[in-house]
């Protein structure tokens, strides 16, 4: 069974750096459009970004754009997310998900890792 593993999270203060990784056991990983999304107390799930299968082709929800940066390496099959200038509104849970379409994700999913910045 193919799982998905987050890491990296932490506690940063604003203006701060993170970055999250994303390890997939199994070997379809590479033929995989995956993506990250994240839910804050209170709110709902929302999409933060996705790449496709090569790399080449990533997209950004606007609020992250230009401060986050999404890459992947299909040899060790380990999805990143790089998060610069990090700011409170940035606190939530962090998903990794493949199978990403639409700004949504069919699975599998992993089990989420906390992102919490102070101000």
């Amino acid at each position: 069974q193919v799982q998905l593993v987050e890491s990296g999270g932490g506690l940063v203060q604003a203006g701060g750096s993170l970055r999250l990784s994303c390890a997939a056991s199994g070997r379809t990983f590479s033929s995989w459009y995956m993506g990250w999304f994240r839910q804050a107390p209170g709110k709902e799930r929302e999409f933060v970004a996705s790449i496709d299968w090569s790399g080449d082709e990533t997209y950004y929800e606007d609020s992250v754009k230009g401060r986050f940066t999404i890459s992947r390496d299909n040899a060790k099959s380990t999805m990143y997310l790089q998060m610069n200038n990090l700011s409170p509104e940035d606190t939530a849970v962090y998903y990794c998900a493949a199978n990403v379409q639409w700004g949504t994700a069919a699975g599998p999913w992993g089990q989420g890792t906390q992102v919490t910045v102070s101000s």
